[in-house]
């Protein structure tokens, strides 16, 4: 109930140019300037291709993979210093290098019959080397413009552009590799058009846009970022394992549970340093085509967020985050899907860690009439407060009854939702605070729930069903007619926001998009 349908995705035979509307060919003075293969592609009816750098960047994934494999599968043989295992070595490099040249030629083979197109309505991808695909992006479906730099192509200059379209897993379009400057271009262009601002043609299909301009709201200091880490959950599972390693290990005399032990711990490390790594240098700017997160140290990310393709807001607080007063910011994006993960985790993160002010800031920009009283950092700030931090009736929000204590008994008290003109806003949490906040116009569908204590207490849990991502909205053991209650008059409100809801083109007159 978004307003959003997924990118289509089919099989085409044949020439894809017989499906597609005609594009002016490529101005011969600028034809002039460009080399053959270019200017070809150019004229073949605006599509364009991928770099050629694309082909080794994406084999020498393919090489790595395999390399680290046979080094964990072979570790201590290799570490004998004999005949065999040199002659093992031998056969692991040849076939390292064997595997390299194929996984070479396929990717040059896939990077020539893989191309692109963006028009004022759609991006299109074709690709495929057995079977043929093409993609088709609508810009009025657009969710969120990604500009992603990773270590190895920063070395080349290169980023890789996604799109995500409303439709889940399958839904993401990406051009992996573009210059630098390209994929910013491109960038451009898509949020322009799907804002339903008319673009120039420079030619050949190739649309061209301005960058809209910026102005920083929130920076995350390195030193912050650091601190929050360190007084994360698995940071502190993390010391605690490992100091219960080497106790066990020194009261049995034996390193054994430290080496049996070393593969999780090897994990658990890292699941903190993706976590610091994604998050370092966090910036969120605001532009008129929506919000901007940058972010990342060894891989660059730069995230673009149209405005209302949030579909549900959650505001988290770990115990150990209290003193500084530090919270957690993370989105549903219709598009963006979320795994087990922590890389879709962060995607999905529009503030990593950050001060009331700042949280103020990033709520203005995320759902600008959340407050009550109207729009503004200060009216949605002191909206989610109580929501943050109160209990029982607190704030104005409806509490679950005193039965509901048999059933959760450490934080029954903090349960509870309200209900103001443009949001639906569920609370909880003791140990680690929590505020769902879900617009009634991103209202998916509802549901209620009684399990059989449930039923013997009178209890009822209602839950707002909202696009994939960290925010699961619910309000756990509301009295039962209060539950059957809240759900006819939430799916009211729901029906009634996307009826008045405003065109998916936010920057033109067309409501249909």
């Amino acid at each position: 109930m978004s307003g959003s349908e997924p990118a289509g995705a089919a099989a085409a035979g044949g020439d894809a140019r017989e499906q597609e509307p005609a594009v002016e060919a490529v101005d011969p003075a600028v034809a002039g300037r460009l080399d053959a293969p270019t200017r070809a592609v150019l004229e073949d009816a605006g599509w364009r291709r991928l770099h050629p750098v694309t082909p080794v960047l994406r084999a020498w994934k393919i090489v790595a993979a395999v390399l680290a494999f046979a080094v964990v599968q072979n570790g201590d043989e290799l570490l004998r210093i004999d005949v065999e295992a040199w002659l093992l070595a031998l056969l692991v490099l040849g076939g390292l290098l064997v595997l390299a040249v194929v996984g070479a030629v396929y990717s040059a083979i896939a990077w020539r019959r893989t191309r692109y197109r963006v028009d004022a309505e759609a991006v299109r991808v074709e690709r495929g080397v057995l079977w043929r695909q093409q993609r088709s992006a609508q810009l009025d479906r657009l969710q969120a413009v990604d500009v992603v730099r990773p270590l190895l192509g920063r070395l080349f200059g290169l980023a890789e552009l996604r799109l995500e379209v409303a439709g889940g897993s399958g839904s993401k379009v990406s051009l992996a590799y573009l210059r630098e400057e390209e994929a910013q271009r491109v960038r451009n262009a898509l949020l322009a058009a799907a804002a339903g601002l008319r673009l120039d043609d420079a030619g050949g299909g190739d649309l061209s846009a301005p960058e809209a301009p910026q102005r920083p709201v929130v920076h995350v200091p390195p030193g912050r970022l650091v601190a929050a880490t360190l007084r994360s959950a698995s940071t502190v599972l993390v010391v605690l394992a490992a100091v219960a390693l080497v106790v066990g290990s020194v009261a049995a005399r034996s390193t054994t549970p430290l080496v049996a032990a070393l593969p999780g711990a090897v994990g658990a490390v890292s699941a903190v340093w993706q976590r610091f790594s994604r998050g370092f240098n966090f910036t969120v700017a605001h532009s008129p085509d929506g919000m901007r997160l940058t972010h990342g140290l060894l891989e660059l990310r730069s995230q673009t967020l149209p405005p209302g393709r949030v579909q549900a807001l959650r505001i988290t607080q770990p115990l150990l985050w209290r003193r500084p007063g530090w919270w957690r910011v993370q989105v549903n994006v219709a598009g963006y899907a979320v795994g087990p993960g922590e890389a879709g985790q962060e995607a999905t993160t529009v503030l990593p860690v950050g001060t009331e002010e700042e949280l103020a800031q990033v709520l203005a920009i995320v759902l600008p009439a959340l407050g009550a009283s109207g729009p503004g950092p200060e009216a949605a700030l002191a909206l989610v407060h109580d929501g943050l931090t109160g209990r029982d009736e607190q704030g104005g929000y409806t509490p679950v009854p005193r039965s509901a204590r048999w059933l959760d008994p450490v934080s029954w008290r903090r349960d509870g939702y309200r209900v103001t003109e443009h949001a639906f806003l569920a609370r909880g949490g003791r140990l680690v605070r929590r505020l769902d906040v879900v617009p009634h116009a991103r209202t998916q569908s509802l549901g209620i729930a009684q399990g059989p204590l449930q039923r013997r207490l009178g209890l009822a849990s209602v839950a707002l069903h909202s696009t994939s991502g960290p925010v699961k909205p619910r309000v756990e053991h509301l009295a039962a007619p209060v539950a059957a209650r809240l759900l006819v008059e939430q799916a009211g409100r729901a029906r009634a926001a996307r009826a008045a809801a405003g065109p998916e083109r936010w920057m033109s007159g067309d409501a249909d998009g």
